[in-house]
């Protein structure tokens, strides 16, 4: 999905791989793809990769970078660094080594050297290992990408906002079709939907790293700025639909709404999912079940399941069901068949999304 996503900015030598994407582009590709991308978790520019041995190689790959030609020294930073099949003994030894060259490169270019935020840094580096490459990255988004600037209120396990817009996507929902999220929680879904519905780039109320390179082009960025607000259509009403349980979610919702200016065009209830109906004929329903971590919940959970396969067949007919679950109950236990399992992951839980195409009578 994110490739697609790429492809409509223009980025070229577009390139999946496990976990994320590979593209090429320049500054324009760079500002927009941040600014336009609903998916992605952040844009890294790759700014070295080639094999190593040992740390003093990796230090030397680092220094040998012209790094005061891509930001100032009164800038701070923070040096990431994640590896599959290492064989050196520490990784916090070799961020440090990363940190230090880097730091050296500036004193021995402008005889000064950044400092290290390691909570709110203007400049986050990205290192990765595997068995005998190394390769590093300047981050040019930031904060990462799914921190859209408007949730303002989250419940206790919020889906990010780019997880959900790449199951929105998934899910082939488009604006104009009937969205019912009955387990809205703080609005996420309703939100990402929202946004795609008025055409509204995700980035427009943040600012972004590439902002403190030396190459920034100020002019380049309002320019891009100025057509995506060009583009974003006129907020209207939308067969939207959320509702919760719960009146302190829901309450969430509002909150979040609101701050995105969103409110007056969704539809809200505080409604038991057992207890709702299809307000519509047809459409797309997709949630994020509760799943059980203790045994009460586990207990419960077994019980609401195969109410809610129930609720769907009787009263969402016409309808197709997506459940985005990490819980193993839920599959056998909703008495549904499902027509796809999409494997994704919650952070670094593995999860599936299913389908389910409600027709009249039996599923069996």
């Amino acid at each position: 999905m994110l490739a697609e996503e790429l492809k409509g900015i223009e980025a070229n030598a577009i390139k999946t791989t496990h976990g994320g994407v590979h593209f090429q582009g320049d500054w324009q590709t760079c500002y927009r793809a941040n600014l336009e991308s609903r998916i992605a978790s952040r844009i890294l520019w790759q700014i070295a990769d080639q094999p190593y041995r040992t740390e003093i190689d990796i230090y030397h790959a680092t220094l040998a970078l012209p790094w005061p030609e891509w930001f100032s020294a009164d800038l701070t930073i923070r040096v990431n660094l994640a590896a599959i099949k290492c064989p050196l003994r520490s990784l916090d030894f070799v961020t440090l080594r990363i940190k230090d060259a880097i730091c050296d490169k500036f004193r021995q270019s402008v005889k000064q050297r950044p400092s290290v935020n390691t909570t709110t840094p203007d400049i986050r580096i990205h290192g990765f290992l595997d068995s005998h490459r190394f390769s590093l990255y300047l981050d040019t988004s930031g904060e990462a990408l799914f921190k859209r600037g408007y949730r303002t209120a989250a419940g206790a396990a919020p889906l990010r906002e780019n997880l959900a817009a790449g199951i929105l996507s998934l899910t082939n929902w488009q604006p104009g079709i009937p969205l019912l999220d009955p387990m809205c929680g703080s609005g996420t879904f309703l939100l990402e939907a929202l946004q795609r519905a008025f055409n509204i780039a995700p980035g427009i109320q943040r600012h972004f790293a590439f902002e403190q390179f030396n190459q920034f082009d100020r002019e380049l960025w309002q320019e891009i700025r100025d057509t995506a607000l060009s583009l974003q259509h006129p907020a209207s009403p939308q067969p939207i639909y959320g509702s919760d349980l719960h009146g302190k979610a829901l309450d969430d919702a509002r909150t979040n709404l609101a701050a995105a200016n969103f409110l007056d065009y969704v539809h809200l209830k505080q409604a038991n999912i057992l207890e709702i109906s299809a307000p519509q004929p047809h459409g797309i329903l997709i949630t994020n079940p509760p799943y059980g971590v203790r045994l009460g919940e586990v207990q419960s959970l077994s019980e609401l399941y195969p109410k809610l396969g129930d609720v769907f067949k009787k009263k969402f007919a016409g309808w197709t069901i997506y459940l985005f679950s990490a819980d193993p109950l839920l599959p056998k236990s909703i008495r549904l068949s499902a027509s796809r399992r999409t494997p994704l992951f919650n952070g670094a839980l593995e999860c599936r999304l299913f389908k389910y195409t409600m027709v009249e009578g039996s599923m069996r």
